[in-house]
């Protein structure tokens, strides 16, 4: 990601970069404390095995809601108040809010060489703005297509491969199965459909010419609009939302045959029905003229403005990212799939997931393959929060027929501009 120094400064991101130096202990001989707070699951495992590693740094866990239910709220109190943890899990589209509000620190002296040599370039390049890091990628969650292997075979369905090929499977289970869909529209999936449109080619934000360029509603993402609608307007989808007991009915009673969501979700299902153990299997997700993909979830760890020990919490960082233990410890717990932004540590991830879930399938090995098609160049802007909250109450609209899905995205840009421009940062809306 790209911003230029003018927009930077124009964000208020003009903190002095920290100094890099060895973690100093306290008091006499006393490891140094650092907080560190997170929604992730596993995070307390990865904890308790850092700690047990050295005894020079300790770290202080304390588990937090997810951002959407309180936790981004959480930190953001903490930061006004001056006490906001060394540490905190901060996702992708929420990276340049915290950059640009200064919660998140520049720790661009502290990423070394050795951990960028690490970590997959395309992951890195989300969190970097004009050269300057802000925070450090986890994960990388390709999104794939998650499908029931056993209503498939039993139905000679053959797994899409293109977009054309998913309607037409849609209309072949519609006509088959008068209660079951192939998939859902998620009402509440503001960022699948982020995931639809990087894929098609679309580009939300821009700051190439030292401008916040919008364009939410840009010709790939029409495409991507007009075709969902397609499918809503022929009830071949269910459209609610994917975070509600409606769609676990849907998945629970055998009414759903795909889902299209990011790598990380592959564990998240079979916490959630380990009764349907054997029954799924992952897929490349349908492409339209070419093999490429958009993201769909994933975590970054960032230091905070209220670090007193940014070089330890940067040390911890490290570890949890780059090293195997940490991965073995977070996928151990049972509670995550998640695809690590570091090349080197996607054997560990395939050696501690329980596979027999997916049947055995290298569902590691796939998601390796398509990391690799991650297209390169999307931005997220700086208030996706409040950007996501108004395209999913289009959304919701749509999924009712009370309008459309373009005219959601079209509502999107109009709301989010207000945000950009209180923020003084110079703005401009673009037609693609």
């Amino acid at each position: 990601m790209r911003l230029s120094r003018r927009t930077l400064l124009a964000a208020g991101l003009t903190a002095p970069l920290a100094a890099c130096s060895t973690p100093q202990r306290r008091g006499a001989g006393g490891p140094v404390e650092i907080t560190f707070w997170s929604a992730l699951r596993g995070s307390q495992q990865v904890v308790d095995a850092f700690n047990s590693t050295q005894n020079r740094i300790r770290v202080i866990f304390q588990q937090i809601p997810s951002g959407g239910q309180g936790g981004y709220a959480k930190l953001s109190n903490a930061a006004r108040a001056g006490n906001a943890p060394d540490v905190a899990t901060i996702e992708y589209p929420q990276v340049p809010g915290y950059a640009i509000d200064g919660v998140a620190r520049d720790i661009t002296d502290l990423v070394t060489d050795r951990i960028k040599q690490k970590l997959l370039p395309q992951a890195l390049k989300l969190t970097t703005f004009d050269h300057r890091v802000f925070s450090v990628p986890l994960d990388i969650e390709p999104m794939v297509l998650h499908y029931r292997a056993d209503l498939f075979e039993a139905n000679g369905f053959q797994i899409p491969e293109t977009w054309d090929d998913y309607r037409d499977l849609a209309r072949q289970v519609k006509a088959k199965f008068p209660d079951k869909k192939l998939g859902l529209f998620p009402t509440d999936g503001a960022m699948q459909f982020a995931c639809f449109a990087w894929q098609a080619g679309a580009q939300w934000f821009d700051t190439g010419n030292g401008k916040w360029q919008v364009s939410l509603a840009d010709t790939p993402t029409r495409k991507v609009a007009e075709y969902w609608q397609g499918l809503i307007d022929e009830d071949l989808v269910f459209r609610n939302a994917s975070d509600s007991k409606q769609h676990d009915a849907q998945v629970g009673q055998n009414l759903i045959l795909t889902r299209l969501s990011g790598a990380w979700d592959a564990g998240a299902q079979m916490r959630a029905r380990p009764a349907q153990k054997g029954k799924w299997r992952i897929a490349p997700m349908p492409v339209w003229d070419r093999p490429v993909v958009g993201t769909h979830g994933g975590s970054t760890f960032a230091v905070t403005k209220d670090s007193k020990e940014p070089e330890a919490a940067m040390e911890f960082i490290e570890w949890q990212t780059t090293h195997p233990d940490a991965l073995t410890a977070r996928l151990k717990s049972g509670t995550s799939s998640q695809y690590p932004v570091a090349p080197g540590l996607v054997a560990a991830g395939a050696k501690a997931f329980p596979g027999e879930y997916y049947g055995g399938q290298d569902i590691y090995g796939l998601f390796k393959q398509e990391a690799d098609k991650i297209r390169d160049g999307w931005v997220w802007g700086p208030r996706m929060t409040a950007t996501q909250r108004v395209m999913q109450d289009g959304f919701a609209k749509a999924g009712a027929g009370e309008g459309t899905l373009i005219e959601a995205v079209r509502e999107a840009q109009s709301g989010t501009m207000p945000d950009l421009k209180a923020l003084g940062l110079s703005t401009e809306e673009v037609e693609r």
